[in-house]
This record gives structure tokens, C-alpha cells and sequence, in this order.
């Protein structure tokens, strides 16, 4: 199993079959005349050579969901283009926004593939909600290019209005100082930002303990600090030099300002504030047990379903039974290599 498949298909039933054999279409028929959405993020144009563009289901399954994902759309002038995560991001101008000054920088996840998820999902809650008012079912597209575009809102009207582009400030942020990563003396880092004049005198006091440093007219405001970026952090990483991550960490939380530890993956598998909130479950796989992270959203009163993973195929023959196949005609299904 992959860390991918692990973490997108708990609790879900896996059904293998060749969408191109001649028997796959009454299958496919059968599964979505007893769905409520069918999702679909095949290569332009291959959903209507299967008969399964939304003209085509809508027609037959009126109340249906269809929800068309894809790179750019099906019009306009990149309709056709192949689309990836990486790619898109490109397109979308999210790698000219992150990275550091000299080079641009994707993402360490897959944002494109998640934002477009999420927009789908919220869209098909809306048209199901649509539907017990009204009846119908109805046609979404989302597009990945689009969800991006979505998400960079705020750099396409900085831009665009005031004729310049924001910097890439690697972990640091661009127009706020200090804000972003510091070394401390243990080799570690941490991540804290200052948002008023305020919670920098409480810092200069507090964390600093040089409070003087706040009345100091080279720094008494962003504009000044921004300007002399490398001094303020210079002074900043001189004391740090002297204490852990831990140290500075206690002392940012006793002034109040805001800050995180820059974790690696394997801290945030083991991070305290997962187990005292107690997020962790164990589920099935074909691996056996392994944990699983309850999904961010909770309700009162109720618990996620935590499901097993599925191997690929698992619940194809229970799947065609519920379907009305015989035991029989399953395993002439598989003979033919349709499942």
C-alpha cells in the first residue's frame, strides 16, 4: 500500500473493472442508477466516449449528482491539456509566490489535488442540498486551474493594482518583521510572528529581555524592522544563540506571542496536542492494524467512521451481488476479465 492510497481510502469499498470490456456498462449503469453522485476526473473527453457524460446520466437519472472534475474545463483553449499537481501550480502562479528570493518552490503537498476536492465537496453538499428542495440532480464542473485561482486571490490583486509582485520570502513572511524562523542554540528552529507594536515591546522585554530595545528608532515600527530586516534578526539569533527551542518557546508563550516549532512529520505523528485530544484510531487494512487520524471535522455526540482500508478488489463480488449479479454470472465476469 502506498502513503497515498493509506490515507485516501479508509472507509471506502474497492470494485475493479475495465470500464472499456463490453459488460462494463450495465455494471456501470446498475452502480449509478442507485447512486446520488457520480464522480468522475478521466482524460478530456473519455467520459463521453464510456457514456458517462453528464448529458448522458442526467438523462436517464435525473436526481443524480455528477460531478465533473478536470485540469482546465471542457472549453477554452486549454481544454485538452494534460493536467498534474505540479503543473498546474506552475499555471496557476502559486510556485512564483512560494519558495525563497532566488528560486520558486511547489508546495510540499499536493494543494492543487486537495483544494479541488474540497471545492468539489462542498459544491456536491450544496446540490444535494438543492435537490431535497427542488427534486433534480444537476452538473458540476470544478476545474484544478480554477481551484487555484481561487486560492491565490490575494497575490493576483496585490499584483495586478499595485504593479508589483510579492517577494518569495522562503519560511519568512515578506512584509512583517520579525515573522517567520529562527535558529536557537540547540540547532533547532522556531517559528514566531509579531503582529503590533505592542507584542514587540512585550517581546523586547519578555523574550529578549532587553527592553530598551523597543524605545530604539531603528526598529520602533514594521517599516523600520522590514527595512533592516538582517540586523533584526541577527539580534534576535544573537540571544537565541543561548538557549534550546524549548527556552525560546516557554518564553514567547509567558509574552504571548504567537509561535509554532518547525516539526518534522514524524513530530507531528507523535505530537501531544493529537494525543490529548485523543485523534488517533486504529483501523484495518491489508497490512494489518495501523493508525489513522480522525478527519478534522467533529460533531457532538457522534464519532467519524473509521473503516478499514480495502485491498484493490476487495468487495467486487459483494458489490455485483448487491447489484442483482448471481455467483454465476460474477464468475463469468471474471473469466472475461471484465472484473
Amino acid at each position: 500500500m502506498s502513503a497515498y492510497f493509506v490515507w485516501l481510502n479508509r472507509s471506502k469499498e474497492s470494485l475493479t473493472l475495465d470500464v472499456k470490456h463490453p459488460q462494463a456498462g450495465e455494471i456501470l449503469n446498475r452502480l449509478v442508477a442507485q447512486a446520488d453522485v457520480f464522480i468522475q476526473n478521466l482524460a478530456p473527453g473519455a467520459a463521453k466516449r464510456l457514456g458517462l457524460d453528464a448529458g448522458t446520466l442526467l438523462a436517464a437519472h435525473p436526481r443524480l449528482i455528477v460531478c465533473d472534475i478536470s485540469g482546465y474545463g471542457d472549453s477554452g483553449p486549454y481544454a485538452q491539456k494534460k493536467a498534474y499537481d505540479l503543473l498546474v501550480q506552475s499555471e496557476a502562479g502559486v510556485l512564483s509566490v512560494t519558495g525563497t528570493e532566488e528560486s520558486p518552490s511547489k508546495v510540499g503537498i499536493s494543494i492543487t489535488d486537495i483544494g479541488t476536492g474540497l471545492h468539489a465537496y462542498a459544491a456536491i453538499l450544496a446540490a444535494l442540498y438543492e435537490r431535497e428542495r427542488t427534486g433534480k440532480g444537476r452538473r458540476i464542473e470544478v476545474t484544478m486551474f480554477e481551484a487555484m485561482i481561487e486560492w491565490m486571490n490575494h497575490p493576483l490583486y496585490y499584483t495586478h493594482f499595485s504593479g508589483r509582485a510579492p517577494k518569495r520570502s522562503g519560511p519568512d513572511h515578506a512584509t512583517i518583521v520579525p515573522y517567520g524562523r529562527f535558529r536557537t542554540g540547540d540547532g533547532k528552529h522556531v517559528m514566531f510572528g509579531i503582529q503590533n507594536e505592542r507584542e514587540w515591546a512585550a517581546f523586547c522585554s519578555g523574550v529578549l529581555k532587553q527592553p530598551q530595545l523597543a524605545k530604539d528608532s531603528r526598529y520602533d515600527n514594521n517599516t523600520k524592522r522590514t527595512a533592516a530586516r538582517s540586523e533584526v534578526v541577527g539580534l534576535i539569533e544573537r540571544v537565541f544563540a543561548e538557549l534550546s527551542a524549548e527556552d525560546v518557546i516557554a518564553r514567547l508563550d509567558a509574552a504571548g506571542i504567537a509561535n509554532a516549532r518547525l516539526n518534522t512529520p514524524e513530530e507531528v505523528w507523535n505530537h501531544e496536542q493529537l494525543k490529548a485530544r485523543d485523534r488517533w484510531r486504529e483501523v484495518g487494512s491489508p497490512a494489518g492494524s495501523i493508525p489513522a487520524v480522525l478527519p478534522p471535522a467533529s460533531f457532538d455526540g457522534v464519532e467519524a467512521r473509521m473503516d478499514p482500508i480495502p485491498s484493490i478488489g476487495q468487495h467486487t463480488d459483494s458489490i455485483l451481488a448487491e447489484l442483482g449479479y448471481t455467483k454465476s454470472e460474477i464468475e463469468t465476469l471474471r473469466r472475461g476479465a471484465a472484473v
